[in-house]
């Protein structure tokens, strides 16, 4: 690669390098000479010279060149790519963890067509954030892009593998979907990966044998344009098509994966939306319960900072020991691996396996949903008011122009009436006594945006939003 004509590189590598992966505009700071760099110097930071680097992507119409150009500059560097072509970012999981290989997937996951991203993995599927070496991937890459690549004596090679058919075998090993009742499942992919990986995991384009689902497949078809809608399970307004189409059909539930289908959200059979939540709560049970069985008598379970009350209560009432962690994928698999977790759940739909590498994978959570839902008779609406006792004011972002003065505002107007902690953000449990009915709020603001993020939870509908209303005054004052 020859030195760029252009000045600023370091600079849009400053935009591009986030907390926790590569996320930008495709042909502004995101280029292929900007890749290309980023692929040279991951191999470097992961002493891939010799080795193997996995690469795939998604269906977005930039990535596959992105992939190409990455590969340029990891085999320039002396790693042998093995590239594994359309996929969701859970496979490219898979393929680390079972390879013992370090890994790349371009995506830019639930964001608009315009964008384009990398997410980076260690050998066995271990997460890298800005603390433990993104950033140091960013600052050789702006050397790079400065000065050229130098390649080696002996450059990598490129070998293309489909992992479709054993990412596939893999889940249905670790869940046992063959003994549930017959189901109707619409499956919403929303033109992302999840049309790709449903069929093979779930269906029988893997060559695997048929389970007693009936998907209803809605927007399988691959396009990275979004012309349905933007694969953000995550904005309500993207759920709708789902939930008429689960009401249309009769179907038992819906399932809504974003694009890079590592997130999976879901719908019952009245085309109400699932918290996550109670989600994270029910593969909680059923992890817990499965070591357990295998004689792990306190296994650890991962939640964040803004899952529900009831979901600490259920690990600890099922023998497990619950560990409030702060919000972010990088952050979760490091607890993960730190603790030993048997699961981890977040609030945003990213849930966690230790049987997964200590990876998320929206899939596999799906596959635990189904199991549990199919072994007993009652609708899944019935099954997910267990496990939604509470009130959740779901995430409420409000643009603010001046973030630590509000922080200031809430924490006057609530001191003496809750108790604080900054694991993450601002989280305030109010001081209730007797019959008062509980609360908390949790206030956490934006790493890269001019905002604060909100999530309250009350004992009950009318207590919840009597302190969202107070506390989103005081933010928006």
């Amino acid at each position: 690669m020859n030195p760029p004509s252009t000045s600023g590189a370091r600079a849009r590598l400053e935009t591009i390098v986030k907390a926790y992966d590569v996320r930008g505009i495709v042909g502004d700071a995101l280029t292929d000479e900007v890749v290309e760099a980023l692929g040279a110097s991951f191999a470097d930071e992961v002493g891939a010279a010799g080795g193997r680097i996995v690469v795939g992507h998604d269906m977005r119409d930039s990535s596959p060149g992105f992939a190409e150009a990455f590969a340029r500059g990891a085999t320039a560097r002396g790693a042998d790519v093995v590239a594994i072509g359309l996929c969701s970012t859970d496979q490219t999981y898979f393929a680390s963890g079972s390879m013992q290989a370090p890994a790349a997937m371009f995506t830019a996951s639930h964001n608009p067509a315009s964008y384009n991203g990398i997410k980076f993995s260690r050998a066995g599927a271990q997460g890298i954030s800005l603390d433990t070496g993104l950033a140091a991937i960013r600052d050789r890459a702006g050397d790079y892009l400065d000065g050229g690549i130098p390649p080696v004596a002996e450059p990598g090679r490129i070998e293309r593998v489909d992992v479709l058919a054993d990412y596939a075998r893999h889940l249905r090993s670790l869940v046992d979907l063959g003994g549930i009742r017959p189901l109707k499942v619409v499956v919403d992919a929303g033109n992302g990966m999840g049309g790709l990986t449903v069929p093979a995991v779930l269906g029988e384009a893997a060559g695997l044998p048929a389970l007693p689902l009936e998907i209803v497949p809605l927007y399988f078809e691959l396009d990275g344009t979004f012309p349905n809608h933007e694969a953000n399970p995550l904005d309500p307004a993207n759920l709708v098509d789902l939930q008429r189409a689960v009401v249309e059909h009769g179907a038992d539930l819906g399932l809504a994966f974003d694009g890079d289908a590592d997130r999976c959200f879901v719908v019952d059979e009245r085309g109400a939306a699932v918290d996550p939540s109670a989600v994270a709560a029910i593969v909680a049970l059923r992890e817990i319960a499965r070591v357990r069985a295998l004689g792990e008598d306190e296994p650890t379970v991962i939640h964040n900072v803004i899952t529900s009350r009831f979901v600490p209560e259920t690990i600890e009432a099922a023998g497990a020991v619950a560990v409030r962690t702060r919000v972010g994928h990088s952050l979760i698999k490091g607890r993960m691996a730190e603790t030993g977790a048997v699961f981890g759940g977040e609030h945003s739909a990213h849930y966690y396996f230790r049987d997964f590498w200590g990876a998320d994978n929206g899939m596999l959570a799906a596959m635990h949903v189904l199991a549990e839902f199919g072994s007993q008779p009652a609708p899944l609406s019935r099954l997910a008011a267990r496990f939604t006792p509470y009130a959740l004011s779901g995430e409420i972002n409000s643009t603010v122009e001046d973030v630590p003065a509000a922080y200031t505002r809430i924490v006057e107007a609530f001191t003496g009436r809750a108790e604080f902690d900054e694991l993450d953000g601002l989280t305030a449990t109010g001081l209730t006594s007797g019959d008062e009915p509980f609360w908390w709020f949790n206030v956490r603001p934006s790493n890269t945006e001019p905002l604060l993020r909100l999530n309250v939870e009350g004992e009950d509908a009318a207590t919840m939003a009597a302190v969202r209303d107070e506390v989103l005054a005081l933010i928006r004052a």
